[in-house]
């Protein structure tokens, strides 16, 4: 390996006491480097929306760390957001990015491990639990890496990578992370992650105008009257006030791709959409041993359930994965993503196919719309017009009054390596957001997990939820194979 890099070629600032972090560099600095944060990251410091995200990678060796600290001198550091901080300025709240001098040890920590563990797959999942419960110190770059080499079941190693949302959105913290593997079959090329083929161009009728403009128009009624008034029902997985306060137990389920690609190809839908599917039949099945009483019998169980989702959408034209470089010249970086409100109908169904006809009809409504591209823009409209504190409040109105977050990110399809080392599974999620549950979707090799975000005074026993999701799986997989 090459040799690492003099770290104290990255420019330092002089900070001797914490305000003079808050308030920004004296008058007469040289602050030619510094450079704002987009309004989009800068939001993503308010309260509500003060989110954190973690990324859990399994590793089939033990993990070396000193090959690690190496290899990130070479890729994390090489972009501004993973080398500067982020400093505010009392008087105005603005906020800049302040290149600074990294010590790779204060954000490369190796967890100690207990002789008398008595599971170690709990031991993991209590120190990610413990990890949410803090924020990182500002004084330093708001990312760090944990590892945890500990053997499970399906692992020799764990890490737990930190990002907090400023620095980037999901798809463009997954592509610094597959910037820094290869496969397996070729380990001089970087991974391919579907949906990087460009797809024909179609020119749309005038009718298939006019039902975009008006799905458009009823995301937008929605969007108004949710941020006024409009609230999901209260049900056992509606979160309370303050629960992005609080910890998140983060909980991983595998399923078979193969299954979904069955249920995909019985009824001639995509694989998000049996997805939804099945997410959808899962909540059902929960809920309903939520409320059933000790003869199973439905207690309290409202009839018709207002249950949405704040539905996650990348807005960038492709998921090529890049360097390490924070150039943007293709749009790599930033906050570019977009949500719609995706109701869910909780509810039995007779033939378990009809979560997944139900989740089409859902996704191709809100395809045919531009609420994904109205919710960003809205976003920085306010923003420009009533500033940062305005724009926190009405995300997190909005958050709130839904039932939670979804969102999935394209894996790997060929085995990787990061820095050397076979990945076994990657397990993308977040914390701090103001609802109690979150459901993250990735796909590796020929698995599709779920990864669950759950406040555990809401949901105290995330992996039965995790129970019904695949059981789902299976009756639907089944309802399908007897078509």
């Amino acid at each position: 390996m090459e040799n690492i890099p003099n770290l104290h070629t990255l420019r330092s600032i002089r900070i001797s006491t914490n305000e003079e972090t808050c308030n920004g560099l004296k008058k007469g600095d040289n602050n030619h480097h510094e450079q704002p944060l987009s309004p989009m990251a800068r939001l993503f410091h308010e309260p509500g929306s003060n989110v954190y995200i973690i990324g859990i990678m399994g590793s089939k060796t033990k993990i070396c760390p000193d090959v690690f600290k190496e290899n990130l001198v070479h890729t994390f550091l090489k972009n501004r957001r993973f080398s500067s901080l982020q400093v505010k300025n009392r008087e105005n709240g603005s906020m800049k990015w302040i290149p600074t001098q990294v010590n790779i040890d204060d954000h490369v920590i190796i967890a100690k491990i207990d002789d008398d563990i008595k599971s170690s797959e709990k031991f993991i999942e209590d120190y990610i639990f413990n990890l949410s419960k803090s924020p990182i110190e500002n004084t330093k770059p708001l990312w760090d890496l944990h590892i945890l080499n500990i053997k499970t079941l399906e692992t020799e190693g764990t890490c737990v990578f930190r990002f907090h949302h400023s620095l980037g959105d999901g798809m463009s913290l997954m592509n610094l992370l597959l910037a820094c593997t290869r496969k397996v079959s070729d380990p001089q090329a970087l991974p391919t992650l579907p949906g990087n083929n460009k797809s024909h161009v179609v020119v749309p009728s005038i009718w298939s105008r006019l039902i975009v403009l008006w799905n458009s128009f009823v995301a937008l009624l929605m969007f108004v009257f949710t941020a006024l008034f409009l609230q999901d029902t209260k049900t056992p997985m509606k979160g309370s006030i303050g629960v992005e306060h609080r910890p998140r137990r983060f909980v991983i389920r595998s399923v078979s791709r193969d299954d979904i690609k069955l249920v995909k190809q019985a009824l001639n839908v995509t694989m998000n959409d049996v997805v939804l599917g099945v997410t959808q039949a899962g909540f059902y099945r929960y809920l309903h041993g939520r409320y059933s009483d000790m003869n199973n019998k439905l207690v309290g169980m409202p009839s018709n359930i207002r249950f949405r989702a704040t539905f996650f959408f990348n807005l960038r034209a492709t998921t090529k994965i890049n360097d390490f470089t924070d150039t943007d010249t293709d749009g790599t970086w930033g906050n570019k993503i977009g949500y719609a409100l995706l109701p869910f109908n909780i509810g039995f169904k007779k033939d378990p196919l009809d979560y997944v006809r139900d989740a089409t009809a859902t996704m191709k409504c809100k395809k045919a719309s531009l609420e994904p591209l109205f919710t960003y823009f809205l976003a920085k409209i306010v923003l420009k017009l009533f500033g940062i504190k305005i724009a926190g409040k009405l995300n997190h109105k909005v958050f709130y009054n839904t039932t939670l977050w979804f969102s999935n990110v394209p894996g790997p399809q060929e085995e990787i390596t990061f820095f050397g080392h076979k990945v076994a599974y990657l397990a993308p999620s977040c914390y701090g957001q103001p609802n109690a549950l979150m459901i993250h979707v990735v796909s590796y090799l020929d698995k599709v997990t779920f990864v669950i975000s759950a406040d555990d005074e809401t949901i105290p026993d995330p992996h039965k939820l995790c129970d019904d999701l695949e059981e789902s799986l299976r009756a639907i997989k089944a309802a399908a194979q007897a078509v």
